[in-house]
């Protein structure tokens, strides 16, 4: 008998998980806050004007990408709607949105916090 409710058991699990599994849709890379895209830690997102839409790069690397840190994509992760996938020069993956790079800014402190927007007239906050 122990033997025929555990041999259940695992059949209503695998089924369970399959049919969630089947319905899932991966998250989108960024959340709408307050008007704006946020990362999942609600920290606002930027894109910069030097990097051409739709052109699949980032021109944002070494020294810069130090103070605007890329929305880096994680291993797997697919373009899904209006969020693409470019490679960067060192050859990790960030998230673009409408084919525009996004960028945290290391000087926003707290989920909120849009310190980079219009910064050296080039920055600029990403709205949906």
């Amino acid at each position: 008998m122990k033997t025929k409710n555990l041999l259940l058991t695992l059949i209503v699990s695998a089924t369970l998980a399959a049919c969630s599994a089947a319905g899932t849709r991966p998250a989108a890379p960024a959340m709408v806050s307050d008007g704006v895209l946020t990362g999942s830690n609600g920290m606002t997102l930027y894109t910069f004007d030097k990097d051409v839409a739709g052109s699949g790069k980032s021109v944002c690397n070494g020294p810069c990408a130090t103070n605007w840190p890329p929305l880096m994509a994680m291993e797997g992760a697919a373009a899904s709607g209006d969020y693409s996938l470019i490679t960067r020069d060192d050859g990790k993956v960030q998230w673009a949105f409408k084919g525009k790079p996004l960028y945290f800014w290391v000087k926003d402190q707290k989920a909120g916090d849009r310190t980079g927007d219009g910064f050296n007239n080039v920055w600029r906050v990403a709205k949906p």
